[in-house]
């Protein structure tokens, strides 16, 4: 990450374990380093397709978390199958585990609105390190998760219609968000010379990407937002912002982050694929769950439709919580919340909860699902939320 500060290791810059980023891990891939980020399910990374497409060798991702370090194999990788090196379009990839995390580790809900432009976002990654009047300076050796922010300004499409030839490759419209990094300066505004987008930056915080924060989070109100993929040094005729010439993260250029809205429907359906024995039909739901003696196990509620969509070319979505019964969120059960799609096409679909693992003798608990604010569809006459509930079933003995 480089920092618009003196230094990296100005606190406001280190996304330390237990300040909400411990899901944010460290990919290692073929000999290629990385970030990536924990989904909802708890058992999937989103990361950059570049870091994974083509690589020989294990997968490997690392935890930092407030419980300690993990390290846990990929179980299985997936490349977008619309990736495209050249235009680095649909840049993204999935891993998924070949164990549980700790459950310390935050798991994040992907940011599902089209409204991105113009709002401050949080980065966070473990790559390279330096300022923006240096560039990036260091490997960052001792792998520090850091964090900075900057503005989503345009799509990278907008901005290839402003630039034409001046800008070699061609992203898929919607698809990518840009960034620039500003240093309070109208010359180094990279954005505002070439597109007239003035913003001249957030001071102290500003920061971009740089080599090793790849596949890592942008951050829109907790939910995840973009996905990191590259940084450019452009210039038009005469303008060129940068502050030393050079492609090195310096103030002046620009980066983009893949529009995680604009993939929710292959991150969703390719994450429920993936879950392990979901269910099918009512008839394949369990409503007891075991808990067992560490990590986490997976229960499932099936959210079904069984009327008519109002559009069948449309989305049908439901918001859902958890909430607590005898049950605890945090130390018997991961809480959820979130808006879960059906797409066209769709009539069914599995919510997964994390069910925490322990020893401590404590008896059958439940826990409720909250399922409520249909949109494109209705639940019934005077109907504005369904519950279902389950059961943790004690596998733990009493000594005597």
């Amino acid at each position: 990450m480089i920092t618009a500060g003196s230094s990296y290791t100005d606190t406001r810059y280190r996304a330390s374990v237990g300040t909400g980023y411990d899901g944010v891990v460290r990919v290692s891939a073929g000999g290629n380093f990385g970030t990536g980020t924990l989904l909802f399910d708890g058992r999937a990374v989103l990361t950059a397709a570049h870091l994974i497409a083509g690589v020989v060798g294990p997968v490997s991702v690392t935890f930092d978390t407030q419980a300690g370090a993990q390290t846990l194999q990929a179980s299985k990788t997936l490349v977008n199958p619309t990736y495209l090196l050249a235009n680095s379009n649909a840049d993204l990839a999935l891993v998924w585990l070949s164990g549980a995390p700790l459950a310390a580790a935050t798991r994040y809900d992907i940011y599902r609105d089209s409204n991105e432009l113009g709002q401050v976002f949080t980065m966070v990654g473990f790559g390279q390190t330096g300022t923006g009047s240096t560039g990036a300076t260091s490997t960052n050796p001792n792998a520090l998760r850091l964090k900075a922010q900057n503005t989503f300004e345009t799509d990278a499409a907008t901005m290839k219609s402003a630039l034409g030839s001046a800008m070699a490759w061609s992203p898929t419209a919607g698809t990518q968000l840009v960034a620039d990094f500003d240093n309070g300066t109208s010359t180094n505004d990279a954005l505002g010379r070439l597109m007239h987008l003035n913003d001249l930056g957030l001071g102290l915080n500003e920061g971009l990407i740089a080599h090793g924060d790849s596949g890592g989070p942008a951050f829109l109100q907790g939910k995840l937002a973009g996905v990191a993929s590259y940084t450019s040094s452009l210039s038009y005729g005469l303008i060129d912002p940068d502050v030393d010439w050079l492609t090195n993260s310096s103030f002046g250029e620009i980066a983009a982050w893949q529009r995680v809205s604009a993939f929710q429907q292959w991150i969703d359906q390719s994450v429920r694929a993936n879950y392990p024995n979901a269910p099918t039909k009512p008839a394949d739901v369990k409503k007891e769950v075991t808990e067992g003696n560490s990590g986490t196990t997976l229960a499932y509620f099936l959210v079904q439709l069984t009327g008519t969509r109002l559009d069948a070319s449309k989305v049908v979505s439901v918001d859902y919580a958890t909430r607590d019964g005898s049950a605890t969120a945090g130390s018997d059960y991961l809480a959820v919340a979130g808006r879960l799609n059906l797409y066209p096409g769709e009539t069914q679909a599995a919510i997964a909860v994390e069910i925490v693992g322990d020893t401590v003798r404590e008896g059958n608990e439940n826990f409720y699902l909250d399922v409520f604010n249909p949109v494109g569809a209705i639940f019934g006459p005077d109907i504005v939320k369904l519950t279902a509930v389950r059961t943790i079933l004690d596998d733990d003995v009493a000594l005597g």
